[in-house]
Order: C-alpha cells, then sequence, then structure tokens
C-alpha cells in the first residue's frame, strides 16, 4: 500500500518504522524542519537537548523494546532520580513511602491518610474503577482535606490551571501514580530513570535511519494544507498549498486534534463532536543555564501556588554537567491556557517574572548565575483527562474510510509520553495491516 503519515514526531517515525517492515510504500510530511516533536531537540554549547524535559520508565516496555530492535539498548543510561516537593519554603524529600511520614507541614495523621490513600491507589487494579469521578473529590475523601490542600490540590492547580484542576478525573491520578511505582523494583527501592545516551536526539536519528533504510521517505517543512476524500474514503492529500492531489491508499494524521479537524474538511459531526470534546494545556518552558546548581534534586513538585512555575526540573542532577561543559541546565516548567497572563508574556517577560521565585529554591541564588536562557512554548501538549473520558476518546479509524488519527489525546488512562507513541504506533500498524489483509 501507498501510505502517507502525517507529522515526524515519536508517533509517526515508530508508524512508519513498522509499517515498512511489512514493505508498505510510506511517505512522512513534516511542516517543521526537524524529527522528533514534542521530545525534538536544541542544542546548548554545542550539546543537543531536549526542548521539554523527557526521560523513560523502567516500565516503558514498548520504547524499549523499539530501541532493542534498532540497535540503541545498550546506549540507554540508567540513572538514580531525587524528588522533592516545595512547600512553605521547605523543600522536603519525596523518594520513599517513609520521605511521606516526614512531610511535616502535615499532622502525623494526615501523613499517614496521605500514605495510605497513596498505596490505595496502587491498589486499585483498574482505573475503570475511579474512572467516573473528579481527582478533588476521590483525594479529599481518601487523603483528607489537609493532605489534599497541602499535598494534591497545588499539583492540579498548578498543573490544569484554575480553570480546570477542579475538573480532572481520577483516573489521571491513577495513571501517574501506576506509571511512577511501576518504574520500581519495589516499593521502597530507588527510583531509576533512563535516558539515550546523548539525547533523545540519537533515538530519533537512528529511527529516521531505519526508516530510510527501509525505503520511507520524509519531507521535513512540509506542511499538508488538506487531506482530500471523496465517497467517505480517503483520496490523498494536498501538500504545501499546491492544488496537485497526492494520492495514497491509507493516511495516518499524528497532529492534534484541532489541527487535523481544520484539514480533514470530510469528517462527519458525530467524530468531529469527539475532536472539540477535549481541551488542551499549552507547555511553556524557561530553560536556564547556570555556573551552580540549584538544587540537588532531579524534580522538585512546586507545592506553594504562590510561585508562578509548575516545576523545577533540573536536568544535570540526573546527567552529569560533564556533558553540557560543566554547566547546569534547569527547566522551569509550566502548564497554562493560551488566555494565561504568562502564555502571553515575552520570552525576557517570562524569565523577569521566574527569577525572583528561584530564591525560594535556593536562597542564595543569584541572577548572575544565569549564563544563557532558552524559552520554548508548546501548544497542545497537554490534554485535559475529565471523569469519563474514556467515552469521548475518538477512535484510530475516523469516519472517512482509510484515514486514522494517532495523537495524544487517545493515550489514556497513562499521561501522554514517548512510550505510549510508541505504544500508538504499533496499534496503528496492526490496525492498517489487518485492514490491507482482509
Amino acid at each position: 500500500m501507498k501510505i502517507a503519515i502525517i507529522g515526524a514526531g515519536a508517533t509517526g517515525l515508530a508508524t512508519a518504522y513498522y509499517l515498512s517492515k511489512k514493505e508498505h510504500k510510506v511517505t512522512i510530511y513534516e511542516s517543521s524542519n526537524y524529527i522528533g516533536g514534542h521530545a525534538s531537540t536544541f542544542e546548548i554549547n554545542g550539546t543537543p537537548i531536549e526542548r521539554a524535559y523527557h526521560h523513560w520508565f523502567r516500565n516503558d516496555y514498548e520504547i524499549l523494546q523499539l530501541c532493542e530492535e534498532i540497535g540503541l539498548s545498550d546506549q540507554i543510561g540508567w540513572h538514580n532520580s531525587k524528588v522533592g516537593t516545595l512547600f512553605q519554603g521547605k523543600i522536603y524529600n519525596f523518594n520513599s513511602p517513609i520521605d511521606i511520614l516526614k512531610y511535616t507541614p502535615l499532622s502525623i495523621i494526615d501523613r499517614f491518610k496521605l500514605g495510605l490513600s497513596t498505596l490505595k491507589i496502587q491498589r486499585i487494579k483498574s482505573w475503570k474503577y475511579v474512572e467516573n469521578v473528579t481527582a478533588v473529590e476521590w483525594l479529599k475523601k481518601n487523603a483528607g482535606v489537609h493532605a489534599y490542600k497541602a499535598f494534591w490540590e497545588p499539583m492540579l492547580r498548578g498543573k490544569f490551571g484554575e480553570e480546570y484542576y477542579k475538573e480532572i478525573g481520577m483516573s489521571w491520578v491513577w495513571g501517574k501514580i501506576h506509571t511512577r511505582l511501576a518504574s520500581r523494583k519495589g516499593i521502597m527501592s530507588k527510583e531509576k530513570l533512563g535516558y539515550p545516551v546523548g539525547s533523545f536526539k540519537f533515538f530519533f536519528e537512528k529511527l529516521y535511519e531505519k526508516n530510510i533504510a527501509q525505503g520511507v521517505n520524509v519531507h521535513l517543512s512540509t506542511p499538508i494544507t488538506e487531506i482530500i476524500s471523496q465517497d467517505n474514503k480517503v483520496k490523498g492529500l494536498r501538500i504545501n498549498k499546491s492544488s496537485n492531489l497526492e494520492k495514497f491508499d491509507r493516511i495516518i494524521c499524528t497532529l492534534p486534534s484541532d489541527i487535523f479537524q481544520k484539514i480533514a474538511p470530510g469528517l462527519n459531526n458525530t467524530y468531529i463532536s469527539k475532536l472539540t470534546s477535549v481541551d488542551y494545556m499549552s507547555a511553556i518552558l524557561a530553560i536556564i543555564v547556570t555556573n551552580q546548581p540549584i538544587s540537588d534534586k532531579y524534580w522538585i513538585n512546586i507545592a506553594d501556588r504562590e510561585i508562578p512555575f509548575l516545576g523545577v526540573i533540573e536536568h544535570t542532577n540526573l546527567i552529569s554537567s560533564s556533558n553540557y561543559s560543566n554547566k547546569n541546565i534547569t527547566y522551569l516548567t509550566n502548564y497554562t491556557t493560551k488566555s494565561d497572563p504568562l502564555y502571553k508574556m515575552s520570552d525576557q517577560e517570562l524569565l523577569n517574572e521566574y527569577i525572583p521565585h528561584i530564591k525560594k529554591i535556593n536562597p542564595n541564588f543569584n541572577q548572575s548565575w544565569i549564563e544563557e536562557y532558552h524559552y520554548h512554548k508548546i501548544d497542545n501538549a497537554q490534554p485535559v483527562i475529565r471523569p469519563n473520558y474514556s467515552k469521548i476518546i475518538p477512535s484510530y479509524e475516523t469516519s472517512i474510510e482509510n484515514l486514522y488519527l494517532a495523537n495524544t489525546t487517545q493515550i489514556y488512562p497513562e499521561d501522554r509520553g514517548t512510550n505510549y507513541s510508541i505504544r500508538m504506533a504499533m496499534d496503528i500498524a496492526k490496525i492498517i495491516e489487518k485492514s490491507y489483509n482482509f
């Protein structure tokens, strides 16, 4: 079959890889001038690093299997992760259940409630048992109001903003907890996170090379203006404002739902209603390169909502700063709606807003520590997961025959990530291969 894939991120490249292995003729179209999508890289002092922080867990089986297939399994480093939570001016360790009992903003009774509620989430075998309830409702009931206010609410509020945090389904929290705990060898063991040697750039380049070797054509800087269908069956693509039609037997779109809807005018109202039922948050990332470390933690959750960013991810506390000319690299991360004042700020305005609050992480911090600053904004980064989300997920097979959608709104109940993009690629490839053999 002649197959087109729109988007050269993890899903697009992996889908091309699996389908070209079956000797289908695959062409990828990517509007940007680079591959990798949300996990793509830029350079700091000549060394590639992700625009948005990324890592793998030990239970990211699909992407680890793909790494083995393409010859990268021995190029993954596994590193100890140190996690903390900042609340009321103090950073508390959150690496083990013992640390929960040391979380002194809560009374000893509330600490036990927080620990027991986390254990209860872990023991819930299926997300389906909590899908019809909001996280706010479940956590208040099972962790108690004090633990909810001191720990969970700031996380939800920071991740989904004032507009959405009260609407988030408990299944999203279930997915986050199960992903983190399942990646450990035991509940008391330390978390290890995986990172490809040389950055995610080398993973995507290797996958790209495999695709090229299998006959895949990849066109960068080539936006798709329209997906053409006739009699409710896909015909082909209009490419880069051309009036010509490029015919394909199957088309897979990996773009966000709102963009997909604009370029696929033949979709029916039922399918469109599912596309428009899911809201997105945007990610804004301020990346500072400093001559001194900000903290000794890889990941600090900000539970103090007076601080305007959600998390502090100090990349060089996971990957040695020796890889970056002994400089320290820290992401100050946030998720916002497009109406949020932080979203509308320029890169320098955002940094100026953030700088006074870095002292709350490290009282010794001085602005002179910052040697470089980089800013990235990623729209459609985080779908808003409400109760009963499974009922509104658009199917891979759209209302147009032989047209398929594969994007982050369809990753559930796990939080989106490169591993689940690879799993989605596997699923799409199987569906298309089955339709070809039918």
